[in-house]
């Protein structure tokens, strides 16, 4: 038998009965789905100095068990001294397996770890479904080592999800266990 992560054997078991319940849908292959979580994090140093694109990315890599990629600019910026096809951040999608594992440690793990967590905002949604959520520090993560920081930094991470509409979306993450703030 293979391994399966805890939150995908959740969701395959309780989540998904419950929003069918909740939506009443037909069939299971309407239910909403979680299908990809992007680690972003832009570098602004990182047209000066290019070992903290560097560091962003094995930093990234840690965080999500899965090897980043720099990103690259799109065009040139002189005010910013930014050329075409420079390195200003990091950026890690994750799939499957991998994605349900970070997701568990997230919730379980890192966000508790926030200073003053009351919750994470439920305004990040943009209408189609999907979510963006801010972090502000790196070092809630367990897999930072927070002697070998150079500079606390934060990073966005978004939830792509098969949803239709916002609220299909938060019924799905707050089921997934995200823990959103009580109005």
């Amino acid at each position: 038998m293979s391994y399966i992560p805890r939150l995908k054997n959740e969701f395959e078991k309780v989540v998904s009965k419950s929003l069918m319940n909740e939506f009443s849908y037909k069939s299971t292959m309407q239910v909403p789905r979680v299908i990809k979580i992007i680690l972003s994090r832009g570098v602004g140093g990182g047209v000066a100095d290019k070992k903290l694109v560097e560091q962003a990315v094995d930093e990234l890599t840690l965080i999500s068990g899965q090897k980043a990629v720099p990103t690259l600019s799109k065009k040139d910026v002189a005010s910013f001294k930014l050329r075409k096809g420079m390195p200003i951040g990091a950026k890690v999608t994750l799939r499957g397996n991998k994605m349900f594992e970070f997701l568990d440690r997230l919730i379980s793990i890192a966000l508790p770890r926030v200073r003053d967590f009351q919750g994470i905002k439920p305004g990040g949604f943009d209408g189609r479904g999907n979510y963006t959520l801010g972090i502000t520090e790196q070092i809630i993560f367990p897999e930072i080592d927070i002697d070998k920081v150079n500079k606390i930094s934060g990073m966005d991470i978004t939830f792509v999800t098969s949803a239709s509409t916002d609220n299909e979306a938060k019924s799905l993450l707050s089921l997934i266990g995200l823990p959103f703030k009580k109005k």
